[in-house]
């Protein structure tokens, strides 16, 4: 029998150490619970992680209670040490927050705190490895000729406020669809907007004076439709093998609200290449704009939600003139127009798993014969989080997160789950095939 994962702590200065006998507690939602499903070596990209005034809980293997951590002495000194999480590579999705309550600290900075532990051969975390596709190896990117490729695309294209925009977020924020553009290769981004019509309580480029940090800013001006098309032909031209363009990324705000300059930007592109495909990323708010883009070529969209019920849905995105039902008709209408259909679920432990989220998530996928399900680990302070669900959304108990994702496979058979966009030519792939 393989012993329990034991408890970490960090000292103020974030060495991380393992608790002499205390086993590590998960969060699920509200609930602080002992190990359970099966945790998985961290992988070499991933990272552990202290969570400032947080205190960590650990369960105490001989009487089986609950211990929270106040004080410390490690090397003759004392201290309140700090909970510990892990931070997951691209391809992992989070099952289990970090077992930990609110001491004497600010709002943590948005990142995808994962439960982690010391396992018998070193840290593990609890994640499924839910996207195998090597194309996004962490390895593959911020590599040393970056600089160069970027300063090549910038003497192919001068002035661009598109790649302006981008070669921030390479080279500052290490955004990989960003680096892809200038890699030219796989999935490129287009940043469209400066706008947006949500106040997202985890937005991660507009943040209120009481909030966290953001951890991107917005570009200043957004780019015309010929800037963003002559961008768009050159990857998709260019790119070898699969290849897509998405407008929609996280340094921007929602890209409906420009709908008629991407419009004007899909024409540019398809007027020069049939190749590849062009997606957008989105709340999908303004349904009459996305007709426009449909009309222009657009072949595939992702959708942004953490909930398939309204009420959380918006205590969430905070909806600014629309609402979950606009979302749900631009739904509607990407399945009437053909388009691969893709939801970007911000999948939270113990909120979105919860028994009715999951039933309401099921009927959206097989009602619309959603494509693909991206599971994307939801970048927040937990505590944040949780505030905002308390009472809202569907109830029931959560069913865990690997149980969730079986049921919206069995709820729309040939659904592919999955943390790495698919366009339109994948949308024949047979079932199985990566």
């Amino acid at each position: 029998m393989k012993p329990a994962p034991k408890l970490l702590f960090a000292d103020p200065q974030g060495r991380v150490m393992e608790h002499p006998y205390l086993i590590a507690t998960l969060r699920s939602g509200e609930e602080l619970v002992p190990p359970q499903d099966r945790p998985i070596p961290l992988p070499a990209t991933g990272r552990l992680v202290h969570l400032p005034g947080r205190l960590p809980v650990g369960l105490d293997p001989e009487t089986g209670e609950l211990e929270l951590v106040r004080e410390m002495k490690v090397g003759g000194k004392t201290f309140v040490p700090n909970a510990v999480g892990a931070l997951l590579p691209p391809g992992y999705t989070r099952t289990f927050l970090p077992g930990e309550v609110k001491g004497d600290g600010p709002i943590l900075p948005q990142w995808a705190y994962t439960a982690a532990a010391w396992g018998k051969d070193g840290p593990v975390a609890w994640a499924i490895h839910t996207d195998k596709r090597s194309h996004w190896d962490p390895e593959n990117y911020s590599t040393p000729e970056m600089r160069k490729l970027v300063d090549e695309h910038l003497r192919r294209f001068p002035d661009n406020r598109v790649l302006k925009q981008l070669k921030t977020c390479a080279l500052l924020y290490r955004c990989f669809t960003s680096q892809n553009v200038f890699y030219v290769r796989d999935e490129g981004a287009i940043p469209a907007s400066v706008m947006c019509n949500a106040r997202c309580v985890g937005c991660i480029s507009d943040q209120p004076a009481d909030g966290p940090p953001a951890s991107h800013e917005r570009m200043e001006d957004g780019p015309s439709g010929e800037e963003m098309g002559a961008i768009g032909v050159y990857h998709l031209e260019n790119a070898p093998g699969r290849t897509m363009i998405s407008f929609g990324q996280g340094c921007e705000g929602e890209p409906l609200t420009r709908h008629k300059a991407i419009a004007e930007a899909i024409r540019y592109m398809r007027a020069r290449t049939d190749r590849g495909s062009i997606n957008i990323n989105t709340n999908a708010s303004l349904t009459h704009g996305l007709v426009a883009l449909f009309d222009a070529g657009l072949d595939a969209i992702r959708v942004s939600l953490n909930s398939a019920v309204k009420d959380l849905y918006e205590a969430y995105y905070k909806p600014v003139k629309y609402s979950w039902e606009d979302v749900e008709a631009s739904i509607a209408l990407a399945r009437e127009r053909g388009a691969y259909l893709a939801l970007n679920l911000l999948l939270f432990p113990g909120v979105t798993d919860r028994e009715g989220e999951v039933q309401a998530l099921e009927r959206l996928v097989s009602k619309y014969q959603v494509n693909q399900v991206q599971t994307r680990s939801l970048c927040i302070d937990p505590l944040q989080y949780l505030e905002v669900a308390r009472d809202r959304g569907a109830g029931g108990e959560p069913v865990g997160i690997r149980e969730l994702l079986q049921r919206l496979k069995a709820a729309r058979p040939g659904l592919v789950i999955g943390n790495f966009a698919r366009g339109l030519e994948e949308r024949a792939v047979p079932a199985g095939r990566k």
